[in-house]
């Protein structure tokens, strides 16, 4: 174990903690697809306060049962002693990619996440050459590969079926799609100011997220700002335990904000992982790895920032907007809770309650049960986990027969597209915003 790692966590106080009383072996997404005991929190726990004690090598073992954790955080919501398993293990990461490095294409993906110019040019050679790999999907769920690539062992490429799903790529980036600022549609009347946070799926690969926020922004008559140089949140690689990545991204971002922050009344962020990161994941790293000062930065820049769909509901006249302007479909809308919204911000009911006045709502069985999306690993080297999860989340989405399933996230929109798809459900998935701005149009 890092010597910093140690001096901040007691893994074996924490594993002593741990009463065993088991709430959490039926929640666990891993547990749910994978029954042992190792790969449980409680058995998290174990091992790493053995990990500690110097009892547990960290050897390939030891980081294929770590790696195998989805963070769906269901184990710290159950947990009577609120036992934060999710943050030793994303700490824990840190350590195996110190002695095991991370793989060329992950990092090649944390450089392009770090660096916005890269990222622009490579999305738009991957928009203008896709047609010669790349398939569209009928049910537009996404992009198919013409052909499987096989796993080439020495490099850590991870196999890539030929039937999966690739993202959608956009012609231009959301961030490149419009001015700095937006001016209220009534000047003279404008009540607020808000900052957008796109998110980077949002951003390149699903841009009507960000063209419907517009949209219904300039419909309350809000002043819009686009910050030119937003970051990534650093998320992919946090959960990855890119901690270099993590630490500059997140710096760079906390300063660009500050200069900007006092300006604006919000940041809304429509993406969940994006907020959760920002708003909670942020303040968490830089305790974990002992820079207050950046803590306290980053504590009061999140006073600001909100899930567009909370913030949304919660401070404008929206939903009632919606009941009164808004067109009435009969197309059956069921909703999934992303684990970065509900477990992580308590955030469910918004989204809600701004699709109902439009959408008829059908619930599904457990619309808190994880995906099984999981991060970057877990969509490449353990790809067959994430299938696993996927599936009992694509049969409670048929069973409902709604038209739309949504979600505020679009790592969930990814997982439960390549689900769906897998089990020919027919069902579409739209994010709130989209909808909701569909009920908003003449």
């Amino acid at each position: 174990m890092s010597k910093q790692l140690e001096e901040i966590f007691n893994f074996t106080e924490t594993s002593d903690d741990c009463i065993k009383c088991g709430k959490c072996i039926p929640v666990c997404t891993i547990h749910q697809v994978n029954p042992d005991e190792t790969t449980s929190p409680r058995g998290f726990i174990e091992l790493l306060g053995a990990y500690q004690q110097g009892n547990l090598e960290l050897d390939k073992n030891a980081k294929d049962i770590f790696e195998s954790c989805f963070l769906c955080t269901n184990c710290v919501d159950v947990c009577p002693n609120s036992l934060a398993t999710d943050m030793v293990i994303e700490e824990v990461r840190a350590d195996i990619a110190d002695k095991f490095g991370i793989a060329f294409f992950k990092k090649a993906i944390f450089f392009m996440l770090e660096h916005r110019k890269v990222m622009d040019i490579v999305m738009k050679f991957g928009f203008m050459f896709k047609t010669c790999a790349l398939a569209n999907d009928p049910k537009d769920r996404g992009l198919k590969m013409r052909f499987g690539i096989p796993r080439i062992k020495m490099l850590g490429i991870p196999m890539v079926k030929k039937d999966r799903l690739i993202v959608s790529l956009a012609k231009t980036s959301f961030l490149n799609s419009y001015p700095e600022t937006i001016p209220a549609q009534k000047p003279e009347e404008k009540t607020k100011r808000v900052a957008l946070f796109i998110g980077c799926l949002a951003n390149y690969n699903y841009v009507g997220i960000g063209d419907s926020l517009v949209e219904i922004l300039k419909e309350l008559n809000i002043e819009i700002f686009i910050p030119k140089k937003q970051q990534c949140c650093g998320a992919p690689a946090y959960f990855t335990g890119a901690v270099d990545s993590v630490e500059r991204m997140t710096k760079a971002n906390i300063e660009y904000f500050e200069s900007f922050m006092d300006e604006c009344d919000a940041m809304l962020i429509p993406e969940a992982t994006c907020s959760a990161m920002m708003k909670h994941d942020w303040q968490v790293f830089f305790k974990n790895h002992d820079m207050p000062e950046w803590e306290e930065r980053a504590k009061i820049v999140a006073e600001k920032m909100h899930m567009a769909t909370a913030w949304l509901d919660d401070n404008t006249p929206l939903q009632q907007l919606l009941k009164d302007k808004g067109k009435k479909f009969d197309t059956a809308v069921t909703y999934h809770d992303p684990c970065h919204a509900r477990k992580v911000q308590g955030i469910y009911k918004q989204p809600r309650n701004l699709l109902a006045p439009n959408y008829p709502m059908v619930e599904m069985s457990d619309p808190n049960r994880c995906c099984g999306f999981g991060g970057v690993t877990m969509q490449t080297d353990k790809f067959y986990l994430a299938e696993l999860a996927g599936k009992p989340k694509a049969a409670m989405i048929k069973e409902t027969k709604a038209h739309y399933v949504s979600a505020e996230c679009s790592a969930c929109r990814i997982q439960l597209s390549e689900a769906m798809n897998n089990a020919d459900v027919e069902t579409i998935f739209k994010n709130p915003l989209e909808l909701i701005a569909e009920g908003l149009k003449d």
